[in-house]
């Protein structure tokens, strides 16, 4: 992940660089979570962490703010934890689970987070959610009352067809054109149409003359 925020980092001109922490990255410890946090800021460049998790999270979250880097929290589906859901299933549809998300928002605002991602959460519940709280909610999956939206890139220019959340707007359809694209070059290069003269690099006549003449005279001599 360093790797990869290192890579983005160099073509960010507006944009906020938030690193995701990679599982296991901040749930041995504190201390950990801590220098794990400062590798993506100091050698991924990143502008902010973000990791999964609510009220469990919040003294992580405090220790990585307290360290003066800016964490982004995120709850409901969590996916680095869907195993424990059993699946990917949206979360907070019933109300002790609904009352417990409100809790982890809560938490992790008092913990210092500085925006949290709601992901597959019922609409009303992340417009109570984004009500309460006093810093941005990030909706993915969670209907139209958070304060900002996001989407996965693959899912959002339809590189995939085995599977589209319920959440998603394809705008564009990216695999099929793709898939077509490499079949024509396939069947191009198998008829040997291309590369075609214009896709080809000239040279000089005289020059290949000589190279032929000489390369000529050597195999006459051997």
């Amino acid at each position: 992940m360093v790797y990869h925020c290192r890579c983005v980092s160099r073509g960010v001109h507006h944009a906020l660089l938030v690193g995701d922490m990679p599982f296991l990255s901040y749930h041995i410890s504190v201390e950990e979570a801590v220098r794990n946090a400062g590798r993506l800021i100091q050698e991924g460049c990143a502008d902010a962490v973000k990791l999964e998790g609510g009220k469990d999270m919040a003294e992580t979250v405090r220790a990585i703010t307290h360290a003066q880097i800016p964490v982004m929290g995120h709850i409901g589906l969590t996916p680095q934890s869907v195993n424990l859901f059993g699946g990917f299933k949206v979360q907070g549809k019933e109300e002790a689970r609904a009352r417990s998300l409100i809790e982890d928002a809560l938490a992790l605002e008092e913990a210092g987070a500085f925006a949290i991602v709601l992901e597959a959460v019922p609409e009303e519940l992340a417009r109570i959610i984004t009500e309460k709280l006093t810093i941005p909610t990030i909706g993915i999956g969670a209907g139209r009352w958070c304060d900002g939206q996001i989407l996965v890139i693959n899912d959002l220019l339809g590189m995939y067809s085995d599977f589209t959340p319920k959440f998603v707007r394809r705008y564009a359809n990216l695999k099929e054109t793709i898939s077509q694209a490499v079949a024509d070059y396939n069947a191009d290069v198998r008829a040997q149409s291309f590369p075609a003269k214009e896709n080809t690099f000239a040279m000089d006549a005289t020059i290949v003359e000589n190279l032929r003449k000489s390369e000529g005279e050597k195999r006459a001599v051997v």
